[in-house]
Order: C-alpha cells, then structure tokens, then sequence
C-alpha cells in the first residue's frame, strides 16, 4: 500500500511522541506484521512495543525490527498491557493500544497526532473501523490490507470528534499518557480479561472526554485462535460486568444488558453454533457463573480454576 501525497494535515511542529503497545499471545504471525504496518505510516511512532508473556509469541527476526519486546511477568492481557505501559508511559505524549491483528491506515499514527493536539481536552478516543470480524468467521489479511488501501487512496476528511463514547474498544484506543497517569489496567480481570478495555477506559475517562473520532482508521481482522475457552468466557461474560459495578466503572443498567444479551445470545445458537465459537461451553460457563453470583463466590479469577 503506498499512500498518496496529502498536505490536509502537513504541519510543521514537532510530533508528538506517539507509543504502540501490541499485548500479543500465542499469534507470532499476526505480530510480526506489525513492523510493515510501522513502516507505511507517514509519521512514524517513537516506539514499537510488544507485550508478550513468553519467547514464543513473538515473531521471527524481520517481523521484530524496529520493535522492542517486553515480557509480563504471567500471561493475561492487563497484566501484558501494563508490561507495556511501563516501558513507554514516561518517555511517550500518546499511548495506543492496538490489537495484533489490527491492521491501520497508512496515516494512522498522523491522524493520531493531529487529532490530539486538536483536542486537548480529549483523554482517549478510539478510531473508526473500516471492518471488524469479530462477529464472524474472520477477515483474512489480504482483505482486511486491500480495504485499508483503498481508505488510503481516497481523499481524507479532517478528522473530527464523532460522538462521546463511555468507554473504549480495545482492539484500537489511544490514550493521553497524562491522562492515564498512574492508572493501570485491573490485573484482577484475567486472562482475555472480558471487559478490561471498558474498565480502564472509563478510569481515564475521569480524566477528559472519551470519544469517537475518524481521524484514525484501521480493519480489525478478528482473528480466531489463542482466546479464552467457551467455559472460561461464558463464567467472565457474566461474573465479569457485575465486578465492573461494584468497582463503579460500568453503570448497572449497562452491565445489566450485556449480561443478558450474552446468556441470550449463546442459548439461542447453541443448537447450531457458528463452527469459531463454542456456545455450549458459553452456556455452561454462564450457569457457573449465576449459581457463583447467588452464592456470593463469583470472582473474574475463578476461571482460571475452570477447564481450558
């Protein structure tokens, strides 16, 4: 992909120092990528980091030039996050967090700079996806790199507030390094850690708005494979929302719908199940869940004594 000449955003300040951090487990191939996707950006970031819990999540050689690894003291995406956050939050403007199989705009990092230097009073945004597979089977990378292309070689609006969000997406949200402060992500969510983007996104949130923007874009790809087993995610689905209401990060109301949409939705399609997602196990870690809750015993730990 080879972005066209743009002078909308040319400036002639000195960038801000803009951080990537890529928390990444068992996807080395995915990771490895994210050296090509630095290198297309029209303004480079003044770092590359991969947050990893072990040698063999990261990439071969090439896909590790120009980034820095940082290993976490166990696996799970807070505790990576933070790993992350450590190694940047000091010397950085600007820390995003993207997922390692996000694939960004050419002009992401650009976009980034000029929309937070627009917008002091913006503490984090996330930007707008181009498409996200999250809900299906997938979108392999040659699609996700040619829609990301086309985005690239059409005329670019400014990029503006789009509307105020209450917490973010984690696949792709940027946030001020003073916004964030001393806040860290909640180690207590394990693992995949359901709902940590939420959770520490609306901490920051404190801090400034929490907002929408297209100043930045990307394809999230939504790649299966390397995630949380049906139990596991079924028990954090439900247990998950209400520690986020006892923490007061997720209004009541809120984690009340997520919850039921949930046990819905995984009910509804366990007889047929989309053949990337495995509902039965959802339902039973939901019924896990709700017997733990009208115990007094749930606990977003508690799946990591539950079957993988």
């Amino acid at each position: 992909m080879s972005p066209k000449a743009d002078s909308t955003l040319m400036t002639t300040h000195s960038p801000s120092r803009i951080a990537i951090v890529i928390a990444s487990t068992g996807r080395p191939v995915e990771l490895g990528r994210w050296s090509d996707h630095v290198r297309r950006q029209t303004l480079r970031p003044s770092a590359l980091v991969y947050a990893v819990a072990k040698p063999t999540d990261l990439p071969c050689c090439s896909g590790l030039q120009g980034a820095v690894a940082v290993f976490a003291s166990d696996p799970g995406l807070p505790i990576q996050r933070n790993a992350g956050l450590e190694a940047v939050i000091r010397s950085n403007d600007i820390i995003a967090y993207f997922d390692d199989d996000y694939v960004p705009s050419s002009y992401c990092v650009e976009g980034i700079d000029h929309f937070f230097r627009m917008h002091p009073d913006v503490a984090a945004a996330n930007g707008t996806l181009l498409a996200d597979g999250i809900n299906s089977a997938g979108i392999p990378y040659e699609e996700a790199t040619e829609l990301v292309s086309r985005h690239d070689n059409r005329q670019r609006a400014q990029g503006v507030v789009l509307h105020e969000l209450s917490g973010l997406y984690g696949c792709n949200m940027v946030f001020r390094a003073k916004a964030i402060g001393e806040l860290r992500f909640d180690e207590q969510l394990p693992l995949y850690a359901w709902q940590e983007d939420i959770d520490f996104s609306a901490r920051v949130g404190r801090h400034g708005r929490l907002v929408k923007t297209n100043a930045f874009h990307g394809v999230h790809q939504g790649t299966k494979g390397a995630r949380l087993s049906g139990i596991r995610l079924g028990y954090s689905q439900v247990v998950n929302p209400i520690y986020l209401v006892r923490k007061g990060t997720l209004p009541a109301k809120d984690a009340t719908k997520l919850v039921l949409k949930n046990i819905l939705m995984n009910h509804a399609k366990a007889p047929f199940p989309e053949p990337w997602i495995d509902r039965l196990g959802r339902c039973k870690g939901n019924w896990l869940a709700l017997f733990d809750v009208i115990a007094e015993r749930d606990h977003p730990k508690k799946i990591l004594t539950l079957p993988r």
